[in-house]
């Protein structure tokens, strides 16, 4: 069987979808790295919302999905952008995503750290600001979660120099309970977060990010970098002080620098291991065995699946992985909160597809087949 595949010329190309999928078994935590995958939430295709209405979540298939990560031995980076914070997860819905995950968590043995952010405001001051993240940081610690210190889009338009950060951040850190990970998410997947750190020019604000860091390592577990950069990023955790770990955020670099060099490595905190969470989990697995060579034979092939949902709008990266998810049967529907279904194009959606089936991510080819023809009817194509 084929299946017409849509390219972005506008012809159809034929494809053979795999038969089998790859063969993974879930398996205990790893020994070698830290990994978690940020994820997405499945939305509830019934709810009567309108654009700007709050989200409606499937809390059922939501929790499910992060049972089915943690199965494999990752862990749950919980409302995260993944989850579309700031991008149709308002805070009254991620706060009820963490207290819910936080006690699935429990429930499972399972690992899980969640973003405390700003996002119940737009603006303000800095008493604001920080006032914002308190009450985020509370609701984080309270469910018993590892705390995520998100960047703030509101942070970024108010403050008025680098010192506004390592205010704010300073005395974050003196209060949180255990230590927390600081996420530097670069303006492509954001681009309200531009000159974070108090400068647009990436230098300056690696020194501030490393002053704030050297200031309080003993709460601080680690940072998630998120800016496709793995030069910027190798000589940013060579400069960690001892016991803050790196974590990788880059998902067009993340084989090289999981497996790391002779002077260290990035443990993993990723978008792109939602769809590829069987699959990251064993290839971390072959590295805890010391098979590097096996690590990368695993990882290396999913890059390019990686780079084409990270494409620029990066941000919109989330449509591919709730599409991944629906084709690999663990939502019923491609429905996102927001709408955002629609971000990316029927040609870039049929691309991650073939990318994906190529891997043996589906865990049902046949269902994935069937789900990708039912959506290419929709648009007109009939095979």
């Amino acid at each position: 069987m084929t299946i017409q595949l849509p390219s972005a010329d506008g012809t159809l190309r034929t494809y053979e979808p795999r038969a089998e999928p790859l063969a993974v078994r879930p398996g205990t935590p790893f020994t070698s790295r830290t990994v978690f995958s940020a994820v997405h939430v499945v939305a509830d295709p019934f709810a009567d919302t309108s654009p700007g209405s709050p989200a409606a979540v499937d809390w059922d298939a939501t929790l499910a999905f992060r049972r089915h990560l943690w199965s494999h031995g990752l862990g749950v980076a919980e409302a995260m952008d993944t989850a579309q914070r700031g991008m149709g997860l308002d805070w009254a819905g991620a706060a009820e995503l963490i207290r819910r995950s936080a006690a699935e968590a429990r429930s499972v043995g399972g690992r899980i750290a969640c973003g405390a952010g700003t996002d119940q405001i737009t603006g303000g001051s800095l008493t604001e600001i920080r006032a914002a993240y308190e009450e985020q940081l509370a609701v984080v610690e309270e469910s018993g979660a590892q705390a995520i210190l998100m960047a703030s889009r509101a942070l970024a338009a108010a403050a008025r120099g680098p010192e506004d950060y390592q205010e704010i951040y300073g005395h974050l850190l003196r209060q949180c309970a255990e230590p927390v990970i600081l996420h530097w998410l670069g303006p492509m997947f954001d681009p309200a977060l531009e000159g974070y750190w108090g400068s647009a020019g990436l230098d300056a604000a690696t020194e501030m990010f490393l002053q704030v860091i050297a200031a309080h390592p003993e709460k601080v577990d680690g940072i998630k970098v998120s800016l496709l950069d793995a030069r910027r990023e190798i000589g940013l955790r060579r400069r960690l002080p001892p016991g803050v770990r790196c974590y990788t955020g880059d998902d067009f670099h993340y084989p090289e620098l999981i497996e790391g060099d002779d002077k260290g490595f990035s443990h993993a905190l990723l978008g792109i291991f939602d769809p590829l969470g069987p699959l990251a989990a064993q290839a971390v697995r072959a590295l805890d065995t010391g098979d590097a060579t096996g690590f990368r034979g695993l990882l290396d092939p999913t890059v390019e699946l990686s780079r084409h949902l990270f494409r620029a709008p990066t941000r919109f990266y989330k449509t591919g992985v709730v599409f991944l998810a629906w084709l690999a049967g663990h939502q019923s529907h491609f429905t996102m909160v927001g709408g955002l279904q629609s971000a990316r194009s029927l040609p870039h959606l049929a691309r991650a597809y073939e990318l994906a089936d190529a891997l043996g991510l589906f865990p049902d080819p046949k269902l994935a087949e069937e789900r990708m023809k039912n959506l290419l009817s929709l648009y007109g194509v009939t095979s």
